[in-house]
């Protein structure tokens, strides 16, 4: 037996009294993967991206290992959640619009406390200020940086359309008209090398684009290295009390630690290790999150139908952010129809050997996203399940 087809067996043995659709986390995998990620961190603290997540009792498991510490949202509303939950250092990395919550936080000193909200431009801590309504809590600031890597005097980018600060007398300046505010201070920078962190470097069959992705990503890193290094200088010239420097995403992990400017990494996805993780020379992780859906047609030889499955990752429309069946091998999607809304076809020789009622594993493009899909996540060990936890989804929580 390959060891494919003995995790579908354990998969199968531990879920043979649940109905599919299903979604399971293996914790065997799911710690390997955490070990791996605190062995690249190098020693520098790995703050978890909630939104690889998205379950609270998987967050409470992993903040509970040696390695990790605080956790990055993904919504001002998150935020809060998270806080009231007790999670005591949470960082917003997106800026947020929500002048409701800006107003819970700026009136609640344990979540004001928790909480830091991102900011790139002055226009932003307006909205705060004017949506305070009366709330008089100190909030707590972090500014974001970008990353991308500008080729050809600037007519060429790489990276992502984050922020619109990008040297260090803009970052400086920012720091200045947040110091000078009452009801502000800046505590951290964030900045988020996507390009580098969340794009694979091992494209399967295609060597000449994988090594000019490794090359682009090497010449990413030496840019940003300086350039990060020069903008945390000068924005502790004009707030010293800048506490954490967050950088990385589970590709870059390593590279990102051996910067000394940087004191925490940002990683989720690589404890889910969802597929598009799979194209990297510098890790491989092992798939913990997996969601099983039933076979309930056998349309001919070669043919089967699962329920649902149609499961699209965010990004750019493509056949890389779609799931893909995992177990038993073999099995693809009929091109005309791919994963359906309601009914996924799948072929290949795999599918004579399915029975109606037996389950297909698939893995999703992305980590967290799954989560949005299914109310609970069955916990497995070994071939039980020993526990099964509500996603944000099943505590009633959908945040975006």
């Amino acid at each position: 037996m390959t060891p494919l087809a003995s995790d579908r067996a354990r998969y199968d043995r531990a879920t043979a009294h649940l109905d599919a659709p299903l979604a399971v986390v293996d914790l065997d995998a799911f710690d390997a993967n955490a070990d791996d990620l605190v062995r690249r961190a190098g020693g520098k603290p790995i703050r978890v991206a909630s939104k690889s997540v998205r379950c609270r009792a998987l967050l409470e498991r992993v903040l509970a290992r040696d390695g990790f510490s605080g956790l990055m949202s993904f919504t001002l509303a998150e935020s809060l959640w998270l806080a009231r939950a007790g999670f005591d250092d949470v960082l917003l990395a997106y800026p947020s619009a929500d002048r409701a919550a800006y107003a819970e936080l700026a009136a609640d000193p344990k979540l004001a406390g928790a909480v830091t909200v991102m900011v790139d431009d002055p226009a932003q801590l307006d909205l705060i200020d004017a949506a305070r309504d009366g709330g008089r809590e100190e909030i707590r600031v972090c500014l974001e940086l970008d990353t991308s890597l500008r080729m050809l005097g600037g007519r060429v980018r790489i990276g992502a359309l984050r922020s619109p600060l990008r040297d260090p007398a803009q970052l400086a300046e920012l720091a200045r008209s947040v110091t000078r505010r009452p009801g502000f201070r800046v505590v951290g920078l964030m900045a988020y090398e996507g390009h580098v962190a969340g794009v694979g470097d091992a494209v399967a069959g295609r060597p000449l684009r994988s090594r000019a992705i490794r090359l682009m990503q090497a010449a990413a890193r030496r840019e940003l290295t300086g350039r990060r290094a020069a903008v945390v200088r000068a924005v502790r010239a004009v707030a010293p009390g800048v506490e954490f420097v967050n950088g990385g995403g589970t590709g870059s992990v390593q590279h990102t630690a051996a910067e000394d400017a940087v004191t925490e990494i940002a990683a989720g996805s690589g404890l889910y290790q969802p597929r598009l993780f799979d194209n990297y020379t510098s890790f491989s992780g092992r798939p913990a999150a997996l969601f099983g859906q039933p076979v309930v047609r056998r349309p001919g030889v070669g043919v089967v139908t699962v329920l649902g499955g149609g499961y699209p990752a965010s990004g750019a429309a493509g056949a890389d952010r779609l799931p893909v069946p995992y177990l038993p091998e073999g099995l693809r999607y009929d091109a005309q129809e791919g994963p359906g809304e309601v009914q996924t076809p799948l072929l290949g020789s795999a599918a004579d050997d399915l029975l109606i009622g037996d389950t297909v594993w698939f893995r999703h493009a992305k980590a967290g996203e799954m989560c949005e899909r299914f109310a609970e996540l069955h916990l497995v060990e070994g071939d039980r399940v020993t526990a099964t936890v509500p996603t944000y989804r099943g505590e009633g929580r959908t945040f975006l």
